[in-house]
């Protein structure tokens, strides 16, 4: 942030362990995910009663009741009523995004502290009636006698409008899923299918290895009987991840992202707590980490741009301004929605080619250090609700930078409808 801004600190954050769809959580739902989260958060920090300046909370699949989930969350976890709550959604990247809201009201000095977070369940899902069946429901409930109600109860009535809608995985513009634009990412940028589960692999071993250090201990909150992800394989194998079967392009031979190496559909919640370095030491609590910047892009999709390619845009948007290289970094978080994508945003950024031609560079921005990248294991060993995966990443990225000591961490997040979120942290 400039310096006529405040500095806005990342004091911590907690998440629930993420889990495959229709186990652990299945009767929970986003509301439930997200008060266990809030509460989490208020019960570590001492916020019983505190009003907070915002609490911005998302969900990318949730129910039309759920329109104001975080006022209605925050509503039950302990912090002052008088604490204001913001839904939002953009896809995989909404808690980095609310990480943004609330960041960007702290330095403009409009809060002094608030959450961001998000929920996600695609075990609980909406199921939509028809078109028809819709309008001839509204038509029943406008009618005003039993003869008339009847009348349009039964006027014209086909049994195919019972048949109910459940919300789509394509893109509206395309019709392709995320895993067949990445499939196509995949093969316009030569990445092999040993490369995308060796990185699923080291996810795997690098998650485990943090579980195993303590480093999740006061990240994770238990519940519902769990106290890991329940996507973790610490025992998998190469051999193991290769013997599956591609997922998206199963016809062509070609197919090279499979279950394996893509994330699964994901239940799961994470909140992060933000404050001004004033508020955090009037109650002592000690800032983790700083929020530098942040950027977010989109590309043209529809007309051939790769969809998960836009954090290759951000984030040069974002190191310009701060005349950042990128190997400025001790730590990448790359969210890895697909091993593919990864590996595409890394060549990409190596490659001279795309860096003249799309980003309009003399030169590319090069490679990073792999022992940097992702190093407690990320999206495709934790799981990916998609929108507590932003929060999930800030908080373990800013307790990484406490660790440490000092340095400086770069977050990148595709979403889905070819955009990208991005962030800088600091300590």
């Amino acid at each position: 942030m400039e310096n006529t801004q405040k500095r806005v600190g990342v004091i911590g954050g907690v998440r629930i362990p993420f889990c495959r769809n229709n186990t652990a959580y299945a009767d929970v739902g986003n509301f439930g995910m997200s008060v266990k989260v809030l509460g989490a958060l208020v019960e570590r920090y001492g916020l019983h009663g505190v009003e907070l300046g915002e609490v911005a909370m998302g969900a990318v699949i949730k129910h039309a009741s759920d329109w104001n989930l975080a006022r209605e969350a925050l509503l039950s976890s302990g912090l002052a009523p008088t604490t204001p709550g913001i839904t939002t959604a953009r896809a995989c990247g909404t808690s980095l995004d609310n990480t943004i809201i609330i960041a960007n009201k702290i330095a403009a000095g409009q809060i002094e502290a608030g959450i961001a977070g998000g929920s996600d369940t695609t075990s609980d899902v909406p199921i939509v009636y028809s078109p028809r069946l819709r309008k001839r429901l509204l038509a029943i409930n406008r009618a005003k006698g039993w003869q008339d109600k009847l009348a349009a109860a039964t006027r014209d009535f086909s049994l195919k409008e019972l048949k109910p809608s459940f919300p789509g995985v394509a893109e509206p513009r395309t019709g392709m899923s995320m895993g067949d634009h990445c499939e196509k990412m995949a093969k316009e940028w030569h990445i092999t299918r040993e490369a995308q589960d060796r990185l699923a692999l080291e996810s795997h071993r690098k998650l485990a290895a943090a579980y195993e250090s303590g480093f999740f201990d006061d990240l994770v909150v238990p519940f519902r009987g769990l106290k890991r992800d329940g996507f973790l394989r610490p025992d998998t194998t190469m051999e193991k991840l290769a013997a599956l079967k591609p997922a998206f392009d199963k016809s062509s031979g070609q197919g090279t992202l499979t279950a394996g190496n893509s994330t699964g559909l994901s239940d799961g919640a994470a909140a992060v707590l933000l404050a001004s370095e004033g508020w955090a030491a009037q109650r002592g609590l000690a800032i983790q980490a700083w929020v530098r910047d942040a950027e977010v892009a989109a590309v043209d999709f529809v007309h051939g741009e790769g969809l998960l390619m836009a954090p290759t845009i951000a984030v040069p948007r974002m190191l310009d301004r701060h005349g950042l290289t990128l190997q400025d970094f001790d730590f990448y978080e790359i969210h890895e929605a697909f091993a593919a994508q990864v590996l595409c945003t890394l060549r990409a950024w190596e490659s001279a080619d795309y860096c003249k031609n799309r980003l309009g560079r003399d030169a590319p921005l090069g490679a990073i250090d792999p022992a940097k990248l992702n190093v407690l294991g990320s999206s495709l060993a934790v799981g990916h609700p998609f929108a507590a995966t932003g929060a999930r990443i800030v908080a373990t990225l800013a307790k990484e930078l406490e660790r440490k000591g000092s340095g400086r961490g770069l977050i990148s997040i595709c979403t889905a409808g070819g955009m990208g979120v991005t962030m800088i942290l600091e300590r």
